[in-house]
């Protein structure tokens, strides 16, 4: 029993007996405050967003310690899904005009030139803007092609309610010129390197590729029923492709999914809940190739998530191996010291209401080999098998896994301070709020796992059926040819290497840096495959006997061609 003192500030006092009523009351609470707080967060009029132009949504009002005073793509589009859920459900018809604001400063930033490129050579890969829509040119970990899946994500979802209520010139006229520039960067980069969710690991991640096979799925549904059928077959193509490496990221033998094909770490990451949840379709059941919330792989990489949270932060310590606890972005996180989020502990929380809302229109829980690890937390004694809904193991594990997905709802009220706000991180320690307050992805975090645990579906988008093709395509995209020349006086055993910012230039890594030939010295020359249509920055060093010298700054700077090649001709500085 957890016993929490709420003050007037979120609407009542007193003490809470149960966790089911404790989790009753901070929802009726927090529900008005993360509205509020998330369209707080959005501009023109929004009263925590000034300077941000309309449909613009700021990550937090944050200026410092961190300064998140930017508009994200990949955040501006889960909070507005949000946002046209609720409209197209009917839980907020006054929601429209935030809706056009957003699609029509969308349709403006697509077009800024950017450091990832222009927008036809790379640059709807950009992550952030300022509010302004303007550029922003400092450097970042760029590009994150998961912008682009998740914008034409969420116009997708309201192109398809516009359908549905006789409106279809909306949709061809305005929204699908917009939709297409972000299927079309999808289809043609999804397995080009991408920085991660987090901003920090350049390669491959589930949560990109998950999102990316999405929209493309529903991308190729919604050119169907609009007639603009000569894109569905690359679409359908590019889909199959993408469901084939989706696969990859599965570690059968520790029963987790691996989130980043770099970075070095474990791979265990709340990047993989999010994917589940943010890829829920009821329709495809407990699908494990899109790895549903239900599904068996989805379940057991949860519990291996979960569990690797459980001793390494203090405010965890005492809580019973089957019961929530906080949790953050990956167990190795060092940023702010590493902490728990309040979105990834409420990601939880939705994956399992999600999973519970299949379960109850399937009929049926299944519980496999892959799967039996999680089930064993509510059941000692459970063996695989399918448990019909009619009887005494579904209802026992079903109210189990509830009150499980209330705790760490419960959790989140613990650890929420007495007003509401809801920051980006709560102290591993302490439990007090830390980093950006006010965060936008948190607050929509909170409404889509309330919305969840009241049983809300959102819109399905064609996961049902969809098979993993028998052979599939490499992970190759579109590529050119690049040569690079520098002119280079070096000492005897000294060598030039190059490295950047792509895979294909070993990023960044001066250990794995490219050697170039010294053939025609001093000039020093590589010939290397980049992916086309990309912005790619670039420097060279030099090593002589282990000892590592970089060329000063600025990073070099290309933009590759769409096809052809290309030469650089540079000079040492």
């Amino acid at each position: 029993m957890r016993v929490i003192q709420f003050t007037a500030a979120l609407g009542f006092v007193g003490t809470v007996f149960s966790q089911s009523s404790t989790v009753d009351s901070f929802i009726a609470a927090e529900s008005p405050i993360a509205k509020a707080g998330l369209l707080a967060n959005i501009g023109p009029s929004g009263s925590k967003s000034a300077g941000a132009k309309a449909g613009v949504v700021i990550a937090s009002p944050s200026t410092v310690n961190p300064n998140y005073l930017y508009t994200w793509i990949r955040d501006s589009s889960l909070v507005f899904k949000t946002i046209i859920d609720q409209y197209t459900l009917g839980t907020d018809s006054s929601l429209r005009g935030q809706i056009d604001n957003f699609i029509n400063a969308e349709s403006i930033i697509q077009q800024v030139s950017n450091p990832s490129g222009t927008i036809s050579t790379g640059g709807l890969g950009e992550p952030k803007f300022n509010i302004d829509e303007t550029a922003f040119t400092g450097s970042w970990g760029r590009p994150q092609r998961d912008g682009p899946a998740l914008r034409s994500t969420a116009m997708i979802t309201f192109a398809n309610w516009l359908l549905d209520n006789n409106n279809s010139t909306f949709v061809t006229n305005t929204l699908w010129p917009i939709i297409k520039l972000d299927l079309d960067y999808v289809a043609n980069s999804w397995n080009q390197t991408s920085f991660d969710l987090w901003e920090e690991i350049s390669s491959s991640s589930f949560f990109t590729t998950a999102v990316q096979h999405r929209s493309l799925r529903e991308g190729s549904a919604l050119a169907t029923r609009i007639g603009q059928t000569s894109v569905v077959s690359g679409y359908n193509t590019q889909a199959d492709n993408v469901l084939c490496f989706l696969q990859s990221y599965w570690n059968p033998s520790a029963g987790y999914v691996t989130a980043n094909t770099g970075g070095g770490r474990s791979g265990k990451d709340s990047n993989t809940i999010l994917a589940s949840i943010h890829t829920w379709d009821i329709a495809a059941g407990c699908d494990a190739a899109t790895f549903q919330p239900c599904s068996d792989k989805a379940l057991s990489n949860l519990k291996v998530y979960v569990d690797s949270f459980r001793s390494i932060y203090p405010i965890n310590s005492g809580i019973a191996s089957t019961s929530a606890v906080a949790t953050g972005r990956y167990p190795e996180d060092v940023y702010f010291n590493g902490n728990p989020w309040y979105l990834c502990t409420l990601a939880v929380a939705e994956q399992l209401y999600d999973a519970l809302l299949t379960w109850n229109s399937v009929g049926s829980i299944t519980v496999t080999s892959t799967s039996l690890p999680f089930f064993q937390q509510f059941s000692s004694s459970i063996t695989a098998g399918t448990y019909a809904s009619s009887t005494s193991t579904y209802s026992t594990l079903t109210a189990a896994i509830k009150t499980y997905a209330d705790g760490f709802v419960a959790i989140v009220a613990k650890y929420t301070p007495s007003a509401g706000g809801l920051a980006e991180q709560f102290d591993k320690s302490s439990g007090a709020a830390l980093s950006a307050a006010d965060l936008t992805w948190s607050y929509a975090s909170a409404l889509t796992a309330f919305g969840a645990r009241a049983g809300v579906i959102t819109a399905s988008w064609g996961a049902k059926g969809v098979k993993v093709p028998t052979t599939c395509a490499p992970n190759a995209g579109p590529t050119v040819t690049a040569t690079f020349n520098v002119q280079a006086t070096t000492q005897l055993g000294e060598n030039i290497y190059i490295t950047g910012s792509v895979g294909a230039l070993q990023n960044w890594s001066p250990d794995n840096a490219l050697l170039l030939s010294s053939a025609n010295y001093p000039t020093w020359s590589l010939n290397v495959t980049l992916p086309a249509s990309t912005s790619i920055e670039y420097k060279y060093i030099r090593k002589l006997y282990g000892q590592v010298t970089w060329e000063s700054d600025p990073n070099n700077q290309v933009t590759t061609p769409a096809s052809g090649g290309i030469v650089q001709n540079d000079t040492w500085r």
